[in-house]
């Protein structure tokens, strides 16, 4: 009984989402793709893992270029240098240019290290697409141009949520990309 109750949260919010904002969202990458510009994909723990698979995903099987700030040495040194609120936006002075785009991961939307991330692009220009869950008003979502929000208040149903609408945008420009060759 727990899996089947489990695997109908999962899929509930997994369908939670508007198929628009998806297509949105991937005719806006190809956009910023097409500009020059690159993908900035950022999280903590398990999102960190999840924005350095999409980097790795984007990059690879789609052809959009895309970077995730998941280096140890980076990380550290920004860390002590300048405080784990600001390491994030200090790698993203040193790496992002005009025509980014940035993806904030973070289930919480609170975490101070990306809210700070998600203030710095809206003063560069950088468009924001944020991946939030818990509460509905979290600091991310309310700084982000487009929102992805799951509504739940666990962490692996978040997270698998952000991850599968995430790996559907790749998917969705892949097939794009075959239609135009």
């Amino acid at each position: 009984m727990f899996f089947q109750n489990y695997f109908n949260i999962v899929n509930k919010s997994i369908s939670a989402i508007e198929i628009r904002d998806l297509e949105s969202v991937a005719e806006k990458i190809l956009k910023i793709s097409s500009l020059g510009g690159k993908l900035i994909i950022v999280g903590n723990g398990g999102s960190a893992n999840i924005a350095g698979h999409m980097a790795v995903d984007f990059t690879n099987a789609a052809k959009i270029e895309a970077v995730s700030f998941n280096d140890p040495g980076l990380i550290t040194c920004f860390s002590n240098d300048y405080g784990y609120e600001n390491w994030v936006t200090r790698a993203m002075k040193s790496y992002a240019k005009e025509n980014d785009l940035l993806i904030t991961i973070s289930s919480s939307g609170n975490s101070k290290n990306l809210v700070n991330a998600s203030l710095l692009a809206k003063e560069m220009g950088l468009y924001n697409i944020t991946f939030t869950g818990f509460d509905k008003n979290n600091r991310i979502r309310s700084i982000g141009d487009k929102n992805f929000w799951v509504d739940s208040n666990l962490y692996n149903v978040v997270e698998m949520t952000h991850h599968v609408w995430l790996v559907s945008i790749v998917d969705f420009l892949i097939e794009e990309r075959k239609k135009r060759n």
